[in-house]
């Protein structure tokens, strides 16, 4: 994958991104944080400008971006839903979970569906392991995942 030269736009903004958090001690995480909330994923294009801002190289910018899951390549749906399947999650049903999400949906993991609605991804633990299986949706967190609340899930990001 080669990285292009940013726009205007996207360099600027990106830049301003960088102004605000490249004095933080180990920054590159929390300007690529930065980023995607600026502009709702890493564009290809901001890797290059965050590399001279830092004077890491392309490459060491570029194998962190694609390291870390968290970081999406394109724009996510109008709504973000996380499933759980860290091991406590897995062992209270998070397989079945998910497969009732992906059917309703009709998207897996790492998928946008085709209205834009949603991007469906899997997370490796939430933190709410005494109330497995878990979600998030939209930064909120949902414990307890049972058919009634898969479907209150599915009718919000479908509304």
């Amino acid at each position: 994958m080669s990285l292009q030269p940013a726009s205007t736009e996207i360099a600027a903004r990106t830049a301003a991104v960088i102004s605000e958090m490249k004095d933080l001690e180990g920054p590159l995480l929390p300007i690529l944080h930065g980023v995607q909330e600026e502009f709702g994923y890493v564009p290809q294009e901001s890797l290059l400008v965050i590399a001279d801002a830092l004077n890491l190289s392309r490459a060491e910018v570029h194998g962190v971006a694609t390291f870390y899951h968290d970081y999406r390549k394109q724009p996510a749906g109008r709504h973000v839903l996380k499933l759980c399947q860290a091991e406590a999650c897995q062992s209270m049903g998070s397989d079945a979970v998910a497969a009732k999400v992906k059917q309703a949906l009709g998207i897996g993991f790492h998928e946008t569906a085709r209205d834009n609605s949603v991007t469906l991804e899997p997370v490796y633990c939430l933190g709410l392991c005494a109330c497995a299986p878990s979600a998030m949706l939209d930064g909120q967190v949902i414990g307890r995942l049972d058919d009634e609340a898969i479907d209150e899930i599915v009718a919000e990001v479908r509304r």
